[in-house]
């Protein structure tokens, strides 16, 4: 290669260097922060403007002080070693040393890094009607045009942050893999929370995603309500056959079935198929709400958590202040489809023989509940949903921060990159924030228990009635000991994993169909 690639004098250099600075400082102040750079990420054509975390990654990078802010000289002194080390990736990447980039040169590149990474394509599939990702991602850097100019790749790199020692594996690897976060509730249902920030066709898709994961799910949160509501099941992991026998020396423990499938058969019998599904046309309703209602308030209880901490920009927040946010997000949302939750559990533990139809059962349990109690009686055990709120966040957030930590470490020690400079794929955050989720899910079951009591109290299903929180408390365990506390536990688990994995596969193709991506 000509040694004549990207050499100018000093004065073209900080030329160039200061109409650089220029595209990031959009409010033309000579000071950039976070929230500024990634406003200016947003209104660039960049392929990582819809990450914020390798945003934050570029600036903790660029901000060579770090005092928080970027100035034009911590710019220089990062753009200096960055254009040293793109030129050297350059000469690897062009291997007939003419100074230019083909489309194949980078293309054998990426195959390389594909295979050295484990990372298996579309085109290595049957189905190879269908670009590659490395196509994909080829075509893009390319634009219609046969070559790129080192001036060009070293533009184009700028911004992005190193994985593994180079920045265009960084690039493919966030064009290759999804970047979208989930949000698991206590009940194990799936929220996609950046899908709303993205704007509202990704909104759409997410909550159609998240209609098409609760009906499809919707016979484990049938099978949980049925469990719950009944007193007379021995549905729990810790009831065995010896304690089974305890209670009944003369059982025949060969027609005892097990409580999930006494259930399901229960159920069956009752009213088929569509035993499963009632209450879930509720379920699904609330989607669009509860999504756009939790990521406003979290939105609003984090600049308000800023300005308590004087921190200028949210993603400088502590810990404590995001947990309290998410858990204040999590309050607003609960609160707004409380009475949503409440009348879909009572339609659950409706009579199911009855001859009505869907319409009239939703309206004359509505009516019937209003002239028992009024509008009290929509949010009756809503102190309880809400007092389990925090300690699930805590519990998830502690799990997945654990994870995340145990994983980080790893990784830094088998590449030996610094551990800040880290990135993990989804395809390892999604099962992780699964298990932490679930973690919280489990301990904070008994909550979510005695408040769907309280909520179903009265009816065909669950007759019993309760004076408060401590009275149903007592009277559950006096009925049916500590296990009790857990019953219908385990199909609230098992919706989960086909809860996160039916959300992403429909976001994916909804994207596609919407041409969003």
């Amino acid at each position: 290669m000509s040694n004549s690639i990207g050499d100018e004098s000093p004065e073209e250099q900080k030329k160039r260097h200061l109409k650089l600075f220029e595209t990031i400082d959009i409010n033309h102040t000579g000071k950039i922060d976070i929230r500024t750079l990634q406003q200016a990420f947003e209104k660039s054509d960049h392929p990582l403007k819809g990450s914020p975390e390798a945003i934050e990654h570029i600036f903790k990078s660029l901000d060579q002080n770090k005092d928080s802010v970027i100035d034009f000289n911590d710019f220089e002194k990062y753009v200096t070693t960055a254009e040293t080390q793109i030129k050297v990736g350059f000469q690897k990447i062009d291997k007939d040393n003419d100074g230019r980039i083909k489309m194949e040169e980078l293309s054998k590149y990426l195959s390389q890094f594909r295979e050295d990474h484990d990372i298996k394509d579309v085109a290595d599939s049957k189905q190879r009607k269908k670009p590659s990702k490395i196509s994909n991602f080829v075509d893009w850097a390319f634009n219609r045009k046969s070559y790129i100019t080192y001036e060009q790749w070293r533009d184009f790199l700028l911004f992005v942050p190193r994985k593994e020692g180079s920045r265009l594996n960084t690039a493919y690897a966030y064009f290759y893999l999804f970047n979208e976060d989930v949000d698991l509730s206590s009940e194990g249902d799936v929220t996609l929370i950046n899908d709303f920030i993205k704007g509202f066709g990704f909104f759409i898709a997410g909550g159609c995603s998240g209609v098409v994961s609760r009906t499809c799910t919707a016979p484990f949160d049938r099978i949980k309500v049925f469990l719950i509501a009944r007193t007379d099941l021995s549905s729990t992991l810790l009831n065995s056959k010896d304690t089974l026998l305890a209670k009944n020396p003369n059982a025949d423990l060969s027609k005892i079935k097990s409580p999930l499938i006494k259930a399901a058969t229960t159920l069956y019998r009752q009213g088929g198929l569509r035993a499963f599904y009632v209450g879930n046309g509720l379920n699904v309703v609330k989607v669009f709400p509860e999504s756009a209602i939790k990521f406003g308030s979290f939105e609003m209880a984090k600049r308000i958590m800023a300005r308590l901490e004087n921190v200028k920009d949210t993603s400088e927040l502590s810990r404590l202040s995001t947990y309290i946010a998410g858990g204040l997000g999590g309050v607003a949302a609960q609160f707004s489809v409380y009475p949503i939750d409440t009348l879909k559990y009572r339609i659950q533990c409706a009579p199911l023989n009855t001859n009505l139809k869907k319409s009239s059962i939703l309206l004359q349990t509505a009516k019937e509940m209003y002239q028992q109690g009024g509008i009290r009686l929509f949010y009756r055990g809503v102190h309880i949903g809400v007092m389990g709120i925090f300690p699930y966040a805590a519990l998830d957030l502690g799990t997945f921060s654990a994870l995340k930590k145990w994983y980080i470490k790893k990784e830094a020690k088998k590449t030996g990159l610094p551990e800040d400079e880290v990135i993990i794929s989804n395809l390892i955050v999604l099962p992780m924030g699964a298990f932490s989720g679930t973690v919280g899910a489990t301990l904070v079951y008994p909550i979510n228990l005695l408040r769907t009591r309280l909520q179903a109290q009265g009816t065909y299903a669950h007759p019993h009635t309760y004076n408060g929180f401590s009275d149903v408390l007592k009277k559950t365990i006096q009925r049916e000991g500590y296990q009790g506390l857990f019953k219908g536990l385990v199909p609230n688990l098992a919706k989960v994993c086909p809860a996160v994995s039916i959300s992403y596969l429909c976001y994916e193709n909804l994207k596609r169909l919407m041409k969003l991506e």
